[in-house]
This record gives C-alpha cells, structure tokens and sequence, in this order.
C-alpha cells in the first residue's frame, strides 16, 4: 500500500510538508491521560495569548480552505476545530487513547493529525481531488458523495476516508477498539511547516513507542519525496526498507478520531 498526495494538490499547494507513521499492536487499554494533559496543557497556554484564528499554523490552512472554494469559518480544518473546542468548552473529548493523543499533540502544535485503521483502507490511499463518485461514510452511517473537484483521501475501492482534506474523517476507517495497524497522517502548510512537521513526528514516535511500541514505519513527504510505501509487515524501526529513488530524484518512503 502506498499513502501519496497527487500531483496537482501538490502543484496547487508547494508547501504542504506531511509526515506519516505506521503504528501495530495498537490497543484501548492503556493510559494515555497524563500525556494527553500535558499536550493540552501546552495548547490552553498559547489559547491564553489569543485565539487560535491568530495562529500562522491555521491561517495557512484557511487560505487553503478559501482557494478550494470552501468556506474557512464554516468548515474548519480539523486542528482549528480541536482548539476552538478546547478554547470554548475547556476539554477535548476522550474516544480512545490514540486518538485523544492525537487529539492533544494536534492542539498542542496546531497542526492536523489523523489516525487511520490500516485494516479498513483498500489499496493505495491518496489525498486528490474528488471526482463526485467516491462514497463517504458518516459516523451516524449514513453515505455522502463529495463534491467533484473536493480534496479526498481516496482509496483504491473507491472510499473516501477524509472530507475537505483535513475538515472530516469517515466513519469507516476511525480507530475503534479493536484498532491494531494504523497510519497517522500531518499535514502542515505554515512557512515553518517542514521543523514543525518533523518535530510533531518526532514526538508521536516517542509518545507511540511508550504507551504501545516503536512505531513500524515512518517518513517525511514533500514534493521532493511525495509517496510513502507502507511495509505490509511490521518490521523492527531499524530494519524498515526504503524503497529506490522515485523518478526526478525524490525517494518513496511511503474523528471523528484523530483530528479528522
């Protein structure tokens, strides 16, 4: 399986910076509270100096959501809702602990992060504009068609796993309990994308490999290295392969839980 952004979302967006990370033997039993607190923690004190409207992190993505047509104080990117919510109603929901600690060290760096059942993914996942025949399954069940020209996570079977690109996950792929394989996906667009990216990545290998185990794959994407190619066997971290240099001299490494 491969998780890549298309050409031209890359074309219309050149400094989209995203990292992703393979995590197994992911479980719900265990405790992700003190983390979870110190990430929100770091958040509550930067909501203290002003709204989460103000951070370059979100204005980045608002002017994403304008040039795709879509209406940045209606649909929020997932990072911007987590913070509203945490500003306005002073918590953030608890679902399962790898989704509040996604939830958290999105907060905490205002930048989206998406957890995703690997076992619920068909083939290649790609983030590109919808062609209107992709279905979306809502968390109450029921079946939407994103609009033509909407940027998707789009499987190979048709399944769109993620609306107006970082605004709602589906219900299909959320982390459940019985969630074992899954890829997180950040995205960042801010002109400090690429340190704070790496740094965010940096952090959820660290907290992952604590409360479960050494996450099984990662990797930073740019336009240079779009495409991660994800092992279909977890690997020990230092035994994970990279594959060759990708055509033009890039290489391929290839919620609502999450932040989706």
């Amino acid at each position: 399986m491969r998780f890549e952004h298309s050409a031209p979302v890359r074309a219309a967006f050149p400094g989209l910076v995203a990292g992703v990370l393979v995590a197994t033997g992911i479980t719900p039993d265990v405790s992700a509270g003190p983390r979870v607190a110190a990430f929100t923690g770091q958040a509550r004190t930067r909501l203290s100096a002003g709204s989460e409207a103000g951070f370059p992190e979100i204005q980045a993505w608002r002017r994403a959501f304008a040039a795709m047509g879509v209406k940045p104080t209606q649909y929020r990117c997932a990072a911007e809702a987590l913070l509203r919510r945490l500003r306005i109603d002073g918590n953030l929901p608890r679902l399962h602990p790898l989704v509040d600690l996604c939830n958290a060290v999105s907060v905490a760096y205002a930048v989206p992060v998406a957890a995703l059942d690997l076992d619920r993914i068909t083939g290649d996942l790609t983030v590109r504009h919808a062609h209107g025949d992709e279905e979306y399954l809502t968390f109450a069940g029921g079946v939407e068609r994103p609009e033509p020209g909407e940027i998707v996570f789009a499987d190979a079977a048709g399944r769109a796993h993620a609306r107006r690109w970082t605004n709602r996950q589906s219900g299909w792929s959320a982390v459940r309990a019985e969630t074992s394989r899954v890829l997180v996906v950040v995205e960042g667009l801010h002109s400090t994308a690429d340190a704070d990216v790496t740094d965010l990545l940096d952090t959820l290998r660290t907290e992952v490999a604590v409360l479960w185990s050494p996450p099984a794959a990662h990797a930073l994407l740019t336009g240079a290295r779009p495409a991660f190619e994800v092992p279909s066997v977890a690997l020990p971290p230092q035994e994970v392969r990279r594959s060759p240099p990708a055509p033009g001299g890039g290489s391929r490494e290839r919620s609502r839980p999450a932040s989706r």
